[in-house]
């Protein structure tokens, strides 16, 4: 498939991250927004690594019926993973900084799961990257919690603030991953789909 031709496919994002509308948008995709709210459970006894997939697919469920002839359903989640304990979404500030502290000065996995969907068919997959952060005082803590209010964002961070910049040293796998949608997985998927 041409370059050009993928990126005149119409997608539909169901997803209200304005990081992965801006990952799409920067790598020159057509594409609109259309979301359903989803409670994100998932069986307790899923192999953690699958959690990601498993919620792209509920996510897609949820949304397939927007889908016109053509147009394809892009649907994502991601998780942080640190010895195989899921980071969600914090649910408050002592939460945040509980994750925080857990993460500091360690390794997690930033795992995303994304599922394309269309009329005839679907496609699931996972990309995993590691992050490694530097050890982080409590006063740092509190400074980018309360400075950045990280309270929709899977394992209380985002890699493109000052945490990123100021306490990752370094990642094995992609920057957009850990943003929230693998473009470079997201791509050679959707030329292949």
């Amino acid at each position: 498939m041409q370059l050009t031709d993928l990126q005149q496919k119409k997608i539909i994002l169901a997803s209200k991250s304005p990081r992965r509308s801006q990952l799409l948008r920067e790598s020159g995709f057509n594409f609109e927004i259309k979301t359903v709210d989803v409670e994100e459970i998932y069986p307790e006894d899923l192999p953690v690594r699958k959690v990601a997939a498993f919620l792209a697919e509920l996510k897609a469920e949820a949304a397939k019926n927007m889908l016109q002839n053509g147009e394809i359903l892009l649907t994502a989640d991601t998780i942080v993973l640190q010895d195989d304990t899921i980071f969600g979404k914090p649910k408050d500030r002592e939460d945040a900084v509980n994750i925080l502290k857990r993460l500091s000065g360690n390794m997690h996995e930033v795992i995303t799961g994304v599922c394309l969907v269309s009329k005839d068919k679907s496609h699931t997959f996972s990309t995993v990257s590691k992050v490694y952060f530097e050890p982080m005082s409590d006063e740092e803590i509190v400074y980018y919690i309360d400075k950045f209010e990280p309270y929709d964002k899977a394992g209380a961070y985002a890699i493109q603030e000052w945490i990123g910049h100021c306490k990752i040293s370094r990642i094995e796998g992609t920057y957009s991953n850990i943003m929230g949608l693998p473009m470079e997985s997201v791509y050679k998927a959707l030329r292949d789909f």
